[in-house]
């Protein structure tokens, strides 16, 4: 089985880390130092879906997985939904919940999903009001609507830091159209929890469950750590 794995960070070399095995060939696009250590890396522009289908077809990969946000957001699994591969991750649509965050919170008020207060801010003047009102308590989180590389989160713990960073990311560009729009949220404290779930047409499963099932008697793969919990954060706090 051949399987290609989008992205070039340590997420990625995780994936294949725990993919590798006598009974599957890994190919990693654009790849690190790390996946060619597990996989075989091959150049790409992440943010063209029609480079990425070119590859997977070249390779004649049997599953594509998309690892970073920013392939998905251009639609690179809807390309290959059209073109009928196989392909392990959101489409374009459905992505918006990770790459809009005022999207994703509209979307969790609209659905009644208990979310932190907040308030979305289409411009600099409505997001230093907000700030200013004092509303949303502190220390305030400012956050860039947009992917900026896990780069565009300040918990600001004062009205000077808060409109500082404000800015920032609106009138200084620093991480461009992403910071067009912020959102500013009440700062909540406590441990934090990813589930990550699989669906098909309607129907879930935990990651787990999933590739469990995907890979029934191949011996070479193994999800039973596929959940962990730490308490290393709240140690580090105490």
């Amino acid at each position: 089985m051949k399987i290609l794995v989008l992205g070039s960070g340590a997420r990625e070399h995780a994936m294949l880390a725990a993919l590798a095995g006598p009974s599957l060939t890994l190919h990693c696009a654009p790849g690190n130092a790390g996946t060619a250590a597990v996989a075989t890396n091959h150049p790409l522009d992440l943010a063209s879906p029609d480079a990425a289908l070119a590859l997977a077809r070249h390779l004649d990969t049997d599953l594509t997985v998309v690892g970073p946000e920013l392939p998905l957001s251009v639609g690179v699994v809807d390309r290959f939904q059209e073109a009928g591969l196989a392909i392990v991750g959101p489409t374009a649509a459905a992505a918006r919940l990770e790459t809009s965050k005022a999207w994703a919170k509209e979307f969790m008020a609209r659905h009644r999903v208990p979310t932190a207060r907040f308030v979305v801010a289409e411009t600099e003047a409505d997001a230093l009001a907000a700030a200013r009102s004092g509303s949303l308590g502190w220390p305030l989180v400012v956050k860039a609507d947009g992917l900026a590389a896990g780069k565009g989160v300040v918990v600001a713990s004062d009205l000077a830091e808060a409109e500082a960073t404000i800015r920032d990311m609106m009138s200084l560009g620093r991480f461009g159209a992403a910071g067009a729009r912020v959102v500013l949220e009440e700062c909540l404290t406590g441990p934090e929890v990813s589930f990550f779930v699989l669906t098909v047409v309607g129907e879930g499963a935990t990651f787990q469950e999933a590739m469990s099932r995907a890979y029934a008697g191949v011996d070479a793969i193994r999800f039973d750590g596929a959940f962990a919990r730490s308490d290393i954060g709240k140690k580090a706090l105490a």
